[in-house]
């Protein structure tokens, strides 16, 4: 799963055993080097679906990390980007970043459930965070990130399908999540990271609680599942007035 250059089984452990904020910090170092990051051939496919709809003013990349979707904000986005995460080590490396020629780009330690903006962003997007949000979270997350959207703004994510039941990809995130679920009961502080709480329906509902209108788009280069609905869709949720 890593390369020479990522973490060692011991730096993981540790990660692991540490809180969510505190095992990124021990880990941005290396994240560049973890399967974690969300590949090229997504952030690609996002930018080319989202370059139609634009092009867009202020963006802002919710948890941002090590910074891989500021790149895609500043190819789609004019006036200026922005990433956010509460990990200080996260963003020491996403500040060290090359980042295209564009917009100017900032980086800011906060809480995704605590913006500290106001409603100054035309295009909000969002890579692989979701995990480390419990489902009582999400209508509270998704009232932050509308305060921040000017009306009509875009929130848009890549979702992958889940894995068909019973297939080797199943049992591999439940598992996943029955071991994360019992470290968790056994170790404080609590370190939130869950593959299978993420459930689209769900996701509809509060976002359409929320007060944005939810359009699913097809990501064609990551073709199709064998009952035809797509590998990867693009949730593309306007805010409305």
């Amino acid at each position: 799963m890593f390369s020479p250059e990522g973490p060692t089984l011991r730096e993981l452990a540790v990660q692991a055993l540490s809180s969510v904020e505190r095992g990124y910090d021990l880990l941005a170092p290396k994240f560049e080097h973890t399967p974690y990051r969300t590949p090229d051939r997504v952030l690609d496919a996002v930018a080319s679906a989202l370059a139609p709809m634009g092009p867009f003013g202020a963006g802002l990349d919710l948890c941002c990390g090590t910074g891989a979707g500021v790149d895609v904000l500043a190819r789609v986005c004019r006036e200026r980007v922005t990433g956010v995460d509460f990990s200080a080590g996260m963003l020491e490396v996403a500040r060290g970043r090359v980042v295209p020629e564009g917009p100017a780009v900032s980086w800011v330690r906060a809480d995704a459930r605590a913006l500290p903006f106001g409603p100054e962003f035309d295009l909000v997007v969002s890579f692989g965070a979701f995990g480390h949000f419990l489902p009582r979270e999400l209508p509270g997350l998704f009232t932050q990130v509308r305060s921040v959207l000017r009306p009509g703004g875009c929130f848009a994510f890549p979702v992958v399908a889940p894995p068909r039941p019973g297939s080797r990809g199943y049992w591999t995130l439940l598992g996943f999540d029955a071991v994360m679920r019992a470290r968790n009961a056994l170790w404080r502080p609590p370190f939130v990271m869950y593959y299978r709480t993420f459930r689209l329906g769900d996701v509809g509902r509060e976002l359409a609680r929320a007060g944005f209108r939810t359009d699913l788009q097809a990501l064609p280069g990551f073709g199709r599942r064998p009952d035809g609905s797509p590998r990867v869709r693009m949730v593309v949720a306007r805010r409305l007035p």
